[in-house]
């Protein structure tokens, strides 16, 4: 059943409420600027709107100071970043999930909505990045739930206005991304390749929840959403259902290509940008063919759903990379003429520029040293030292300057893999490989990049010693923020990746820092740290780290990293004097 309640803000720690008070914290926080809502369309355009307080740059950011925290309490994912309107902060707390709506003017906690939720979703959890955050539009709070919900409630009085159950988690799907708002409607998809599950995109009413259309990434073209005026950059797909018929046998069936990514809206050109997932199962020689439509790119109209063009990253994908970072739009000149770019950071270590109206790949550059080539099959059974591993060398959401440069979290984990036969049992997971997942000699094993997309060059790099799962931010005034697994939140100069501040959490920094500004003129900067996504299940206490094969390899490739001080959830909001 659906709970609603009141009750005193609790979690905090009595020095940071007794600062809290002496500091009048709850008046300062009245952030009207704050309608930027930090949900997947911010998310997704990088840190464009009025959120990104210019007052934070490279001369102030020192001055940061704790203002409070707040302890949610709640384990898990904690990914998903805050979101304010008015004197209001919202939270949405990991599976089983709680949308909290704390009132910054009282410092209570104004109510709590807890949806109804199935319990036995918790067993989809494994290896994908989850990211609830929530959406605010037109007075109302809009999130997804891991079991398969779209849920509206009222941001004032936080009342349930609709929930609609749109994945099917008896056949392993699960939601992980929060929805992107595109006008007046919402776009979800779906996760599950790990569980064979095919990948869908589905668009619902904003104000009532009804399903208006759901189009799959495999089988025939009915299922896909193709029809004429459909143009896939690769010539060899334009033929008649080759979502079914670039399978063996009837392996589109349950052939994954989820949508767990965040789903790009552009208004400007009318379209939904959105990327597929590998294929199930990760053993290639069960799937022969080109295994169409995952592991690639997707431009869809924003009405109805249809598909314009696609543009396929790996035809096959023999290494199982996870895509589901979100992409950005800009348009810039792109050799002597302007164009509507878009940037795409992927999980095989390169960064993707195309053309946002034909999906054209205009540059594939690497991010990592020595890829595996684009287009080249896999002709060895067992393979060793493939870069990067399973995961993907982009662990989080990039962020994009003003000055046009891309800030890229990366992850620099290497595999060896081995394919084994995998039978498909609907709702249990479908994998077919033995992963082992390792370091690479002499490397650290997490990076920040600062990229010139146009110049194709890296300008500076920050060297990790364990991969950067979180999101970055960059801010008008020339500061970028990001967080590390080790607990720290750091603020670097965009110029030259020059330290300015840092500050230690009580546990791994995976969530996008967000900033605002308080109605006393002051800049404020908050961020939730905990466990986060597979990086923070492979340092659960329950996981036996002598075992290779723990986390498909990620348990054993970071023993070192350090056992957080608390892995709940909690928020930590800054002040500049």
């Amino acid at each position: 059943m659906a709970q609603v309640g009141r009750a005193p803000l609790s979690g905090s720690a009595p020095a940071c409420r007794r600062r809290a008070r002496a500091l009048a914290v709850a008046a300062l926080l009245c952030a009207a600027a704050l309608q930027a809502q930090v949900a997947p369309s911010a998310r997704q355009t990088q840190q464009t709107s009025a959120a990104v307080v210019p007052q934070i740059d490279a001369r102030t950011v020192s001055n940061l100071t704790l203002a409070f925290s707040y302890r949610s309490g709640a384990r898990g994912a904690q990914q998903g970043a805050p979101v304010i309107a008015g004197s209001t902060l919202f939270l949405l707390t990991p599976f089983p999930h709680a949308l909290l709506a704390v009132d910054l003017n009282t410092q209570r906690l104004a109510w709590r909505y807890v949806p109804e939720s199935d319990p036995l979703a918790g067993g989809l959890v494994c290896c994908e990045r989850h990211d609830h955050g929530p959406v605010l539009a037109n007075g109302r709070v809009y999130f997804t739930t891991l079991d398969g919900r779209v849920v509206a409630v009222d941001a004032q009085k936080g009342t349930l206005l609709w929930s609609e159950r749109v994945a099917d988690t008896t056949q392993g799907e699960s939601l992980t991304s929060p929805p992107t708002l595109a006008g007046d409607r919402l776009v979800v998809g779906s996760s599950g390749d790990d569980f064979g599950a095919r990948g869908w995109i589905a668009q619902l009413d904003a104000a009532t929840g009804k399903l208006l259309w759901k189009y799959f990434s495999t089988g025939p073209d009915e299922d896909v959403g193709i029809q004429r005026g459909f143009t896939p950059v690769d010539t060899a797909d334009r033929t008649s259902d080759a979502g079914s018929g670039t399978w063996s046998f009837q392996g589109w069936q349950h052939g994954g290509g989820s949508v767990s990514a965040p789903v790009l809206y552009d208004g400007a050109l009318g379209m939904l940008i959105h990327a597929t997932g590998p294929p199930a199962p990760w053993n290639p020689e069960q799937r022969s063919g080109r295994n169409r439509w995952t592991s690639g790119l997707f431009a869809r109209d924003a009405q109805s759903g249809r598909a314009r063009w696609f543009t396929a990253l790996h035809s096959h994908n023999a290494y199982a990379w996870v895509n589901d970072t979100a992409n950005i739009a800009v348009d810039r000149e792109w050799q002597g003429v302007t164009r509507p770019l878009l940037i795409h950071p992927d999980a095989d270590g390169r960064i993707y520029v195309l053309d946002r109206r034909s999906g054209m790949i205009l540059a594939a550059d690497p991010l990592i040293p020595n890829p595996p080539p684009r287009g080249v099959p896999r002709t060895q059974v067992q393979i060793r030292g493939v870069c990067p591993a399973w995961i993907g060398a982009v662990a989080g959401d990039p962020a994009l300057s003003a000055a046009g440069i891309v800030y890229v979290p990366l992850s620099r984990l290497c595999m060896d893999i081995e394919p084994r036969d995998a039978n498909y049992v609907q709702g249990t997971p479908f994998i077919g490989a033995n992963v082992r997942v390792v370091a690479q000699p002499g490397r650290s094993r997490g990076a920040l990049i600062a990229w010139d997309p146009v110049g194709r060059r890296a300008l500076w790099r920050i060297d990790e010693a364990f991969p950067l799962a979180g999101d970055v931010l960059a801010t008008p005034g020339g500061v970028v923020f990001y967080g590390t697994l080790e607990g720290f939140l750091k603020a670097v100069d965009a110029s030259n990746g020059r330290l300015l501040w840092q500050f230690k959490t009580h546990g791994a920094v995976t969530a996008k820092p967000v900033t605002f500004r308080g109605n006393d003129g002051h800049a404020y900067l908050a961020v939730v740290s905990g466990g986060g996504g597979p990086y923070g299940l492979a340092r659960e206490y329950w996981i036996d780290h002598r075992d290779v094969t723990a986390v498909r390899g990620l348990a054993a490739a970071l023993t070192d990293v350090p056992i957080p001080a608390d892995p709940h959830g909690t928020l930590y909001v800054f002040r500049l004097p």
